[in-house]
């Protein structure tokens, strides 16, 4: 009887303590899961430090890899490298009441947003979990995301929970996942931590790679072939400690997509592939005439760019192993990874 197989350790970089991207210090994860017959989804709130990101904000920088997708707020951290909120994961038809929600968050730390002061941009990002979940109830609003971010802490529960409780992957459970690596940087002995968190609900079986291995070919080849296209979707959150600025985090972002395809991806037409990164290292206050920054010289940055792919295909890995199966609207299932693994053994 083939034995089921243990979670493998993506790469040669050791992860942190946690395995999670908590190891960057200051960034906590926090959940709402919805779970009620057809409704199967949730939100996911990543908070970069403990501050109020809209006076105190990091740097950051997106990578559109397939920009099949309905997020908010990625056209300004484009332009101006910044974050100013906490970054919000939910489903496509919950953008918009997960974007009040986090507005309201803003104006109550700080009341002079859209008067004395600019408005907020409020980054929500998003994946269509409408194969276990029913969309057209609109069951997420604000209330969901004020538990979320009052859940947040360095406990990064995984699987199918917040917003990754309706998302598939490869034909199976997918949701969240997330990973660490401590990238040693240059001859003084330094070293940064770069963890990764995914929404992850994207593939097809055949598609799933497991650290190297085929294993998807090896599933698909018991089961009926299905013709239909790839429409899936990733999000993928990349922090690190390390001094960067929005132009080497854009760099570092890129490399997320290699950590992606690594797993099977071709970001396929239909697929909303985006990853955003960002560092803990410097907060920048708002309204300061000049910023100084010690940054990272750019010939440093390879380990950190090994860090990033290893510990976003780590976090997908993570995602399908920690997600049980999930029954959701008009009878749809998707079987958790080890459930599946768990039948061949059985049956073989």
């Amino acid at each position: 009887m083939p034995q089921m197989p243990d979670i493998p350790h993506i790469g040669r970089l050791a992860a942190g303590p946690r395995g999670s991207i908590a190891d960057v210090a200051g960034v906590t994860v926090g959940h709402c899961t919805l779970d009620d017959g057809p409704v199967q989804t949730g939100v996911t709130v990543v908070v970069p430090h403990a501050g109020n990101l809209f006076t105190h904000k990091l740097p950051a920088a997106v990578a559109v890899i397939n920009g099949f997708g309905k997020s908010a707020g990625l056209v300004q951290i484009e332009e101006l490298g910044t974050l100013e909120t906490p970054i919000a994961l939910t489903n496509t038809f919950s953008v918009g009441a997960v974007v009040t929600a986090q507005i309201r968050h803003a104006l109550k730390a700080t009341p002079e947003i859209g008067r004395s002061l600019p408005t907020v941009n409020a980054v929500v990002m998003e994946c269509n979990d409408g194969y276990l979940n029913d969309l057209h109830a609109f069951a997420v609003g604000e209330a969901h995301f004020d538990a979320a971010l009052a859940a947040a802490t360095t406990d990064v529960a995984q699987g199918a929970v917040g917003a990754g409780r309706g998302m598939s992957s490869f034909g199976l459970k997918g949701g969240i996942g997330s990973a660490s690596r401590k990238a040693p940087v240059g001859s003084g002995g330094s070293e940064f931590t770069v963890g990764a968190l995914v929404l992850s609900n994207f593939g097809k079986l055949p598609e799933l790679i497991l650290n190297g291995h085929p294993l998807g070919r090896e599933l698909a080849a018991e089961e009926s072939p299905d013709a239909a296209p790839e429409k899936g979707s990733i999000i993928m959150l990349l922090a690190t400690d390390a001094p960067l600025d929005a132009r080497q985090l854009k760099r570092l972002a890129t490399r997320a997509g290699a950590g992606l395809a690594r797993t099977g991806s071709a970001y396929g037409h239909g697929s909303g592939d985006i990853a955003l990164a960002f560092s803990t290292a410097q907060q920048i206050e708002a309204g300061s005439d000049c910023v100084h920054a010690a940054l990272l010289a750019d010939h440093l940055l390879d380990p950190l760019f090994h860090a990033a792919a290893d510990s976003v295909e780590q976090a997908i890995v993570n995602a399908l192993f920690a997600a049980d199966t999930v029954h959701g609207r008009d009878g749809h299932v998707r079987l958790g990874l080890r459930q599946r693994l768990a039948s061949r053994e059985i049956s073989s």
